[in-house]
């Protein structure tokens, strides 16, 4: 290994939106090793622009191989690298959330049991293998509907709300013996009761368990059968008082799943009886978009968590303890379609007309030529993300709807 001068902070699995970590360490001056827990999953970017590359997944053999470069951190890059990520940091004392409450970090189940022992207010619930006992627990129960969902997968993948019996044996039967996203196995099935409420996402940097909050988002989502797909994210001014609300109680759950250090996204329903936790994943938000987020509230939480780990006391000074100012009024567009078919062309000329649009500031192509386009059911097959600002809601508004009219324009089908 060439001598080494620069910092060193450890990726694992950087790819999809994680990638932006890539870019916020190399502008403070720190060089990324990234760990690929599987070789055959994508990175990001060329190799170049990695110090190293190491592949594995056994904390012991990568601690150890991982050692020569003196690492700062190690951040989780996806939802299914927080189990490997706290190993390795607790195990070679850097900054962690340790692994004693990893699970619950990762498994649904196991985090509404953190919080409801640590008295944080979370859904009721039950698992099973089978599909015969979890809606025997919904019979008994007696409070339709429910939310049946796999154990640890992420953008809505096969949530279910269920309105009877009968819907909810046919969610159970989709999930059991399928596997998640991110490719592992559904051996069991959770059901929770309905949280009745307005869904949020709060998004966080902690550091040493003091938080900055990146930003609150208000969904807007449209059920459609049993699935409750997004529609669109609305950004709330710092002032309006379910912000407090909404970041006094996640910082409650964090502390109950013992989330000290590192980004998080959170999705919070406020109930009748105040919020409730959805899920929380120990990691950077799905729709991050630094430049989008840069100008809607002058920081992201990639540069943030960068920023906590290269130059802990910087952060500590100028944004612990601390909450995002809305620059603009913002919203994130993730269009459905009602579509199905092959890609065969993507229609660029349609999406520079959606760029143009006045509030528009980035579109992202989630479809490419070859690609199976179906049906909306949950984020991964909405087919654009739009995020677009402004000073007005009426140019959001309007902006919305010529976008909603083009959508369906950029891709042709076979």
């Amino acid at each position: 290994m060439p001598e080494q001068h620069r910092p060193v902070a450890v990726v694992v699995d950087l790819y999809t939106c994680s990638h932006f970590l890539l870019d916020a360490f190399t502008a403070l001056g720190v060089d990324v090793v990234q760990v690929k827990s599987n070789p055959e999953l994508p990175a990001f970017g060329a190799e170049m622009a990695y110090l190293a590359t190491v592949s594995g997944s056994d904390p012991a053999t990568l601690a150890g191989e991982l050692a020569r470069y003196s690492p700062i951190a190690v951040v989780a890059g996806q939802e299914t690298d927080v189990l490997l990520a706290d190993a390795l940091s607790e195990r070679m004392g850097l900054p962690s959330n340790g692994t004693a409450l990893s699970s619950a970090r990762r498994n649904k189940y196991d985090m509404a049991e953190a919080l409801r022992r640590a008295g944080v207010r979370c859904a009721e619930q039950f698992k099973s293998g089978s599909a015969e006992e979890v809606v025997a627990w919904a019979e008994a129960a007696g409070r339709y509907p429910v939310v049946v969902k796999p154990l640890a997968s992420a953008a809505t993948d096969s949530v279910a709300i269920c309105a009877d019996a009968g819907q909810v044996r046919k969610a159970a039967d989709a999930i059991l013996g399928t596997e998640t996203i991110w490719g592992e196995a559904n051996h069991e099935v959770l059901v929770q009761s309905y949280l009745d409420g307005v869904e949020y996402v709060v998004d966080m940097v902690s550091w040493q368990g003091r938080r900055y909050t990146c930003g609150v988002w208000e969904y807007r989502k449209r059920l459609v059968g049993v699935h409750n797909i997004y529609d669109y994210e609305v950004l709330l001014p710092a002032e309006d008082s379910r912000v407090a609300e909404l970041t006094g109680y996640v910082d409650s759950a964090l502390r109950a799943l013992g989330i000290s250090y590192g980004p998080t996204h959170a999705e919070v329903i406020i109930t009748p009886d105040g919020p409730a936790l959805v899920e929380v994943g120990a990691r950077t938000a799905g729709n991050l978009s630094p430049a989008f987020h840069d100008q809607c509230l002058g920081a992201n939480q990639a540069g943030l968590t960068a920023l906590a780990y290269a130059r802990p006391r910087d952060f500590l000074d100028r944004y612990a303890d601390r909450c995002y100012t809305a620059l603009c009024q913002a919203w994130v567009y993730n269009t459905p379609t009602d579509r199905a078919g092959v890609v065969t062309h993507v229609d660029q000329d349609v999406v520079a007309e959606i760029q143009a649009l006045p509030t528009v500031s980035e579109v992202i192509v989630k479809l490419r030529k070859g690609w199976r386009m179906t049906p909306t059911v949950d984020l991964l097959s909405s087919t654009l993300k739009v995020f677009m600002a402004a000073d007005s809601t009426q140019d959001l508004q309007r902006d919305y709807q010529r976008v909603t009219e083009l959508k369906d324009r950029v891709y042709q089908l076979d």
